[in-house]
C-alpha cells in the first residue's frame, strides 16, 4: 500500500509536544509530526515531508479548534521566519511545553522521573527583545532578512523583534546587500556593536562583556550567550551550584568547553582569584581570550586543545574537585562521559543547551555513582523550543 502523502492536507487531533518544537498527531496508523499547532488543538496540516516510514511531518495550515493558548505570532503569516516556532503560544504555555520535553527526556534517555519548571530570566513580559546575537541571509537581489521557516528562502522584514534594541536600531535588515552571503551581528551589554559581512569586521574592533563584576574580551565571532540576561543568570547559578555542593577551591578543578572563560570567571569572582582552575576551549581562539580575560587569576591554566584528548592525558583527579562542563548542543559523548567516569571527580556541574544530549550523557553518570544535587531549567530562548538546563551531581 502506498503511504506516501506528500502534499497531502490531513486533519488531525494533535497531541503532546515533541522535542524540536513540532506535536505528535497519528493519522491511520501512522505519527505526523505537526508544527504550528498546540497540544490539544484540532488542525489542518498540510504534508511537506514524508519518506514513507513510519511517520511523516506536516505544518499546520488552518487551526480548526484553537487552544486557549494560541496567541497572534508577532511574524506575519506573509513573513513567517524561522527562530520563533513557539511565537504562536502564550509565554507562560511554552515554558510548561519545555518542561514536559525534559521530563520526558530525562525519563526516556536517563530513566529518571525528574520534574521542573522552566523559569524566566525576561522582565519583559512579551518575550522580545533579548537576541545579542543576530544573524542575516542575503539572496540575490541584495535583501538582507532571516530565513522563511525549514527553507533557505530570505524573508524580507522590517524590523527584528527578538533582537535587542541596538541590533533594530542599526538597521542592517533595511538596507540592499549585493554580492554578500551572510551578515553576523552582535550587540554587548557595555554598548558595543560589531557586524562581519562575510568575513569583514564592521563596528568595534572588540565586543566587552561585563558579568559580575569582571570584563571579557572576545574576539570577532567568538561564542557568547545568545540571551542579554543570560551570561549573568547562568553564572550565578554556577556559583550557586559550587557553593551548595561543597566547591573546593584547592582542587583539580576543570572547565570544559570554557569559551572564553566565563564560568571560570564566575567561579573566581565568588571563590578568590587563587581558585585553582584548569580550563579546556577546543576553540584556539577562545583560549586565547581567556587567557587574557583572567590573566589576574593566579592559578589558572587553560589549554587549547579538545576535552577528550585533554581527560585522556590525566592519570587522576584530586578526591574533592569539581568538573564544569558546557558542550554544544550534541552533548559531551559517550567518550568524554567515560573518562569522566574514569577520573571520578566528587562533583560535576552540566550546562545543558539540549535536553536529550543532557538525559543521554545523566544516563551514563547516574548509574556510575552520581546523584543530582540540583537543577534549575532556564528560557534562554523565548519563542523558539530551546531552553538550557544546569544540574549539579555529586558522588
Amino acid at each position: 500500500m502506498n503511504t506516501n502523502w506528500l502534499g497531502k492536507e490531513l486533519e488531525l487531533s494533535v497531541g503532546k509536544v515533541a522535542h524540536g518544537g513540532v506535536f505528535v498527531a497519528r493519522h491511520e496508523n501512522r505519527v505526523i509530526f505537526v508544527s504550528g499547532a498546540i497540544t490539544g488543538e484540532k488542525v489542518l496540516a498540510r504534508v511537506y515531508e514524508d519518506k514513507g516510514g513510519s511517520f511523516a511531518r506536516a505544518e499546520t495550515i488552518e487551526v480548526l479548534e484553537p487552544s486557549i493558548d494560541r496567541v497572534p505570532h508577532f511574524w506575519k503569516k506573509s513573513a513567517m521566519a524561522g527562530g520563533a516556532e513557539f511565537g504562536h503560544i502564550s509565554l507562560e504555555r511554552q515554558r510548561s511545553l519545555k518542561a514536559e520535553v525534559l521530563a520526558e527526556a530525562f525519563e526516556r534517555f536517563a530513566k529518571l522521573e525528574i520534574k521542573t519548571s522552566v523559569e524566566s530570566i525576561d522582565s519583559d513580559p512579551s518575550g522580545l527583545g533579548y537576541r545579542t546575537r543576530v544573524q542575516l541571509h542575503v539572496n540575490e537581489f541584495g535583501d538582507a532578512g532571516p530565513y522563511r521557516e525549514r527553507s533557505h528562502e530570505v524573508v524580507r522584514v522590517k524590523d527584528l523583534p527578538l533582537a535587542v534594541p541596538e541590533i533594530q536600531e542599526l538597521g542592517l535588515h533595511l538596507k540592499n546587500w549585493q554580492s554578500v552571503k551572510k551578515i553576523s551581528i552582535a550587540a554587548s551589554n557595555t554598548g558595543g556593536l560589531q557586524w562581519l559581512v562575510d568575513r569583514k569586521l564592521q563596528g568595534d574592533k572588540q565586543l566587552l562583556e561585563s558579568v559580575l563584576g569582571r570584563t571579557y574580551r572576545l574576539s570577532p565571532g567568538s561564542f557568547w550567550q545568545v540571551h542579554k540576561n543570560a551570561a549573568k543568570e547562568l553564572s550565578e547559578t554556577v556559583i550557586a551550584f559550587a557553593r551548595a555542593s561543597g566547591f573546593d577551591k584547592n582542587s583539580q578543578n576543570l572547565d570544559l568547553y570554557s569559551g572564553a572563560g566565563l564560568f571560570s570567571g564566575a567561579l573566581a569572582s565568588e571563590f578568590g582569584l587563587e581558585t585553582k582552575i584548569t580550563a579546556v576551549e577546543a576553540s584556539k581562539q577562545a583560549a586565547s581570550d581567556s587567557k587574557k580575560n583572567l590573566a589576574d587569576l593566579t592559578n589558572f591554566k587553560v589549554f587549547g586543545t579538545g576535552t577528550q584528548d585533554y581527560l585522556k592525558r590525566l592519570d587522576r583527579l584530586d578526591a574533592n574537585s569539581t568538573v564544569l562542563l558546557d558542550p554544544p548542543r550534541s552533548g559531551a559523548g559517550n567518550q568524554v562521559i567515560a573518562e569522566l567516569i574514569r577520573l571520578q571527580p566528587s562533583k560535576v556541574i552540566y550546562i545543558a543547551c539540549d535536553p536529550v544530549a543532557l538525559a543521554r550523557d545523566l544516563g551514563q553518570l547516574v548509574p556510575a555513582g552520581y546523584k543530582i544535587d540540583n537543577i534549575r531549567a532556564l528560557d534562554l530562548f523565548p519563542h523558539t523550543h530551546h531552553f538550557e538546563t544546569v544540574v549539579s551531581l555529586v558522588r
